[in-house]
């Protein structure tokens, strides 16, 4: 009799143990993001001492680093503030569609909604969608990443292909491009062409929770490393259960789009900017022959 109360007494202490753990658990993973593209500066028409300062600040705008902060079933990511972000450092977001947040990144693993926070063209948007599904096939590999054990998924996911990053008009044949072929170009690039790509993780049992970076999660632990086409994002530290209590709500100030939508509007009002500077680039190439003339 002593035996089943005891073994009883043992179970109700576990079970409340669990509930416990998995109302109050929490933490926050530091991570970093580093892209990679291919530039074409040698042909760029860029001076000779210019091609560092344009690597070192393309560097700085493709080298980031981000906060996820989680308890079991939400989470933040957010990128942490740099001093050159008022001189525009969001800018190459704007071609990234479906991309990341510039601002909060909401995710609920329960529920599977997310909610961005993104600013464009001085307006602030809430994209708020359902999470997308990952098929993550269990690899055999394993890897230490700091003190944390972590196993290796992988899965299918479309995204736009990496295109080269070229600059100026200094390429050869570019003068002579057709306008229809310089339409064709900036099509494609409003455009990409959409193909499957391999993402790879690695994520910890010692952290149980579904979380990962950016829109990714659903796996038995947390992804400490993501790695896809040219882009791999790295976590460099974790606290769990911190001093100071971590309050998660999903960001509220913003107009409500879709992804689909917020693609839409951004694709739209690039297009007017081109068209607008194009059109400025004219008027102001006749008023030059006017005066010559």
């Amino acid at each position: 009799m002593n035996t089943r109360i005891l073994k009883l007494t043992s179970a109700i202490v576990l079970f409340i143990s669990i509930q416990s753990f998995a109302q109050d658990f929490q933490g926050i993973a530091n991570y970093q993001s580093k892209t990679t593209l291919n530039m074409d500066l040698d042909n760029s028409g860029i001076p000779a001492d210019r091609i560092q300062r344009v690597k070192e600040m393309m560097k700085s705008r493709l080298e980031k680093t981000y906060k996820l902060t989680f308890n079991k079933t939400e989470s933040i990511y957010k990128e942490e503030e740099k001093l050159d972000n008022a001189s525009g450092g969001r800018g190459m977001r704007f071609m990234m569609f479906g991309g990341g947040a510039t601002g909060e990144h909401y995710k609920n693993i329960q529920t599977k909604k997310s909610t961005k926070e993104n600013e464009f063209s001085g307006k602030n948007f809430l994209i708020k969608d359902n999470l997308p599904t990952y098929q993550w096939k269990m690899e055999q590999e394993t890897k230490t990443i700091g003190n944390y054990l972590c196993f290796k998924a992988t899965a299918i996911v479309q995204m736009p292909k990496p295109r080269e990053m070229r600059f100026g008009r200094g390429r050869p044949g570019e003068d002579k491009k057709t306008e229809e072929e310089r339409k064709k170009e900036r099509e494609e690039m409003m455009n990409p062409e959409i193909i499957d790509t391999v993402v790879t993780a690695w994520y910890t049992l010692d952290v149980p929770v579904g979380h990962g970076p950016d829109n990714y999660y659903g796996l038995p632990g947390l992804i400490l490393e993501l790695s896809y086409a040219n882009t791999t994002i790295l976590c460099t530290k974790i606290v769990l259960n911190p001093k100071d209590k971590i309050e998660i709500s999903e960001p509220k100030k913003g107009k409500v789009v879709t992804q689909s939508e917020y693609d839409k509007i951004t694709t739209e009002k690039m297009e007017e900017m081109r068209e607008r500077m194009q059109n400025e680039r004219q008027k102001s190439g006749n008023n030059g022959h006017r005066m010559r003339g």
